[in-house]
């Protein structure tokens, strides 16, 4: 019998004669009978526990008597999860407490005790109970449900921002690669209305230069979707020193044709950005550009923007930081668009009054105008000045 299996069985052993299978459900994607149902029982253990604490919370200015076999009772489960926990680390089962409970688990342990019960200290609120939630999430995997199907993939962490984390894996059923995205825990209600919001739009948009989303996973707030093999920025910088002048056009006219559906549909995308802008690379060496990162998108009659919206975006008009971004509008969006244009013909993010060409340092001149009668006012106007360009 291996370590792990020696602790599945030890920690069974404790709870001889139990049977509790009320929550295997939320556990099938671990693939194995005998962790799944341990896992329902301790879950089950859990909610046991905490809806007889409820009836003595919230304490407010005293402490309250916890009964010694329910403290008891608590203590055995917190243990075992954490025997079982170590015993899992780097094997197909590893998995995380989800942060709520990881937190509530380490605030019982500072006032358990197995003889003559516990005293349950002040100020501490009623407890969420997790009927249909995890408790137990199963560590660097995705379950992909499909009818008839459901399939674990492991999965590899490729970047990270302020609101989400972005993971790559390969799915066997369609035999190619897939990213997912996943909202970061500590994030408030508003930023993961934000975080919805974002896939509901990519969601809704229909354009071959605009970034593909799947499904949205509510328990977990995640989205998958498309994956590409670069960002602007990483290409440009690993390829600045071999890109053609017409490999720097096409990427231009690819991303003006990508402002222009979206502008279309009423929508400025307000986070314009080389990292926000994603390169897939074809086996025949062509270049297709994906406009990525809706976070800060802002559209007609939205309820999410408002004057002390987090000033975002490295191309962003420095204007804003006075004017106030629930002010951004049509002029700032060109003002970021040209810099992400001059980007891609230069491959600098700096240092743009040196540029010898006259044609693109005109346009940069007008594009980045203080003056903001006095830049492109809309995306035509971009794409007449930039058709017009000398880049040789």
């Amino acid at each position: 019998m291996s370590s792990f299996e020696n602790v599945i069985y030890s920690i069974s052993k404790k709870y001889e004669g139990q049977i509790d299978k009320t929550y295997a459900e939320l556990y099938q994607e671990f693939n194995d009978e005998n962790i799944i149902n341990l896992l329902s029982l301790l879950h089950g253990q859990l909610v046991e526990c905490f809806e007889v604490m409820n009836q003595r919370l919230p304490t407010e200015e005293y402490d309250v008597h916890y009964r010694a076999g329910d403290s008891r009772q608590l203590l055995l489960a917190i243990k075992s999860i954490r025997t079982l926990k170590g015993a899992t680390i780097n094997t197909e089962y590893d998995f995380d407490i989800e942060k709520y409970y990881s937190d509530l688990l380490e605030k019982c342990m500072t006032f358990l005790s197995d003889l003559g019960g516990s005293s349950i200290p002040p100020h501490m609120d009623k407890i969420d109970i997790f009927y249909k939630d995890k408790i137990f999430i199963k560590k660097d995997c995705v379950c992909i449900d499909r009818p008839a199907l459901s399939q674990n993939f492991q999965i590899q962490q490729i970047g990270s921002g302020s609101y989400a984390t972005v993971f790559s894996y390969e799915d066997s059923f369609y035999n190619r690669k897939f990213a997912i995205k996943r909202a970061k825990k500590e994030l408030n209600d508003k930023e993961l209305e934000r975080f919805r919001r974002e896939y509901d739009t990519i969601k809704q948009l229909n354009s071959p230069y605009i970034l593909e989303v799947y499904n949205y996973d509510s328990s977990k707030n995640e989205y998958v979707m498309e994956y590409m093999d670069f960002t602007l920025k990483k290409y440009i910088d690993s390829h600045n020193q071999t890109i053609t002048s017409m490999e720097r056009k096409c990427i231009c006219n690819q991303i003006l044709e990508a402002f222009t559906y979206i502008h279309s549909k009423e929508i400025l995308h307000r986070d314009i950005a080389p990292t926000n802008v994603l390169i897939k690379k074809y086996d025949d060496s062509r270049i297709v550009v994906k406009i990525s990162d809706f976070g800060l998108v802002k559209i007609p009659d939205s309820t999410l923007t408002d004057a002390e919206t987090t000033f975002k975006g490295s191309y962003n008009d420095p204007s804003l930081r006075t004017d106030g971004f629930d002010k951004y509008s049509m002029e700032h969006e060109t003002f970021a668009l040209v810099e992400l244009l001059i980007f891609v013909l230069t491959g600098k993010t700096s240092g743009y009054p040196s540029i010898k060409n006259k044609t693109i340092r005109s346009f940069w001149e007008k594009g980045l105008n203080p003056d903001k009668t006095k830049r492109f006012q809309n995306i035509n106007e971009i794409k007449i000045a930039f058709k017009a360009l000398c880049l040789d």
